[in-house]
């Protein structure tokens, strides 16, 4: 919001108007394609209008514009700001990020003073320099199509050496943990959390046709949402990292499609239960089930504790 509310898609579309303005080349046609291309289904009606009746002075009459330079784009104090802010994040110093420019900006809030309490405590040591040099290497096999030899402890505690090829860094939000998705001449899909990973060594290039980045099935589980509390609002904020279908089917109720990788399924489950009441799994029944069977378990976790032995 802070960056489109300055150069919205308006501001995009009579930018690239004026710059064939500035170079002779603007016709009607071109207004229309342009103002289709990169404005709203109502935009045909309203900007080419204002240009011709001389509300937004930018254009004469024989599509020439008084402007002598395509319009800039500075960034504004705030947006230096919220840039500096996001630059903090630790997270990001990992893709070799530089705030060069910036040294001066006072950053428009301080991310460690957020406490975010759907997420695990013991996330991956991103300010670790063994950790951001493992991580930049592999980054840069996914990049180069490279094999890498990667050390790491498995989860039941056996040190292991692979070479395998990475095709892939996935980030879990509600882990706080790198995961690289990988595969090798044994297996097709493998996936190591990079907290485990205390080794990194380049490999050869691989042939691309031999070992073709999986693609990836999604499993779908729909949900009805009752829209009180902003559940609505929140859920779209909750699940925005998924791809979703969202649709009314009611006054105040709403059906939302989400499609999601089945590794991610149990913290799915967590996410949509501590939504409560307002929001209802329909289909399909193998994940409704999911849902029965959490909610059983936490019951008699807590009955437990209740009505101790």
């Amino acid at each position: 919001m802070l960056f489109s509310e300055y150069y919205g898609d308006y501001y995009a579309c009579v930018t690239e108007i004026i710059s064939e303005a500035l170079v002779g080349e603007l016709t009607r046609e071109k207004i229309n394609a342009i103002i289709q291309k990169t404005g709203y289904a109502e935009s045909t009606l309203t900007i080419p209008e204002k240009l011709r009746d001389g509300s937004w002075p930018l254009l004469t009459g024989d599509f020439q514009t008084p402007l002598k330079h395509t319009p800039p784009h500075p960034v504004t104090l705030l947006q230096k700001q919220w840039l500096k802010s996001l630059l903090a994040d630790p997270r990001i110093r990992l893709f070799g990020v530089s705030d060069m420019g910036l040294e001066d900006i006072e950053p428009l809030f301080d991310p460690s003073k957020f406490i975010y309490y759907d997420q695990y405590s013991d996330g991956d040591p991103y300010e670790d320099e063994g950790y951001i040099t493992r991580f930049r290497l592999l980054l840069q096999a996914v990049k180069s199509k490279r094999k890498a030899e990667v050390a790491f402890v498995s989860h039941r505690g056996k040190h292991c050496i692979w070479t395998v090829v990475p095709y892939r860094l996935e980030y879990s939000a509600t882990d706080d943990k790198f995961r690289l998705l990988c595969q090798s001449e044994k297996w097709n899909n493998r996936t190591l959390n990079l907290g485990r990973i205390h080794s990194v060594r380049l490999r050869e290039t691989y042939d691309q046709e031999r070992y073709p980045v999986p693609t990836l099935q999604n499993e779908t589980v729909v949900t009805e949402i009752t829209d009180e509390r902003n559940a609505l609002e929140r859920a779209m904020l909750q699940f925005s990292y998924l791809a979703k279908k969202t649709e009314r089917i009611g006054e105040k109720t709403y059906r939302m499609t989400l499609y999601y990788r089945q590794e991610d399924e149990t913290e799915l489950v967590i996410k949509l239960l501590s939504f409560g009441p307002v929001l209802k799994v329909v289909e399909p029944e193998a994940f409704v089930s999911l849902i029965r069977e959490r909610i059983d378990r936490q019951y008699s976790l807590q009955h437990s504790k209740d009505n101790p032995a």
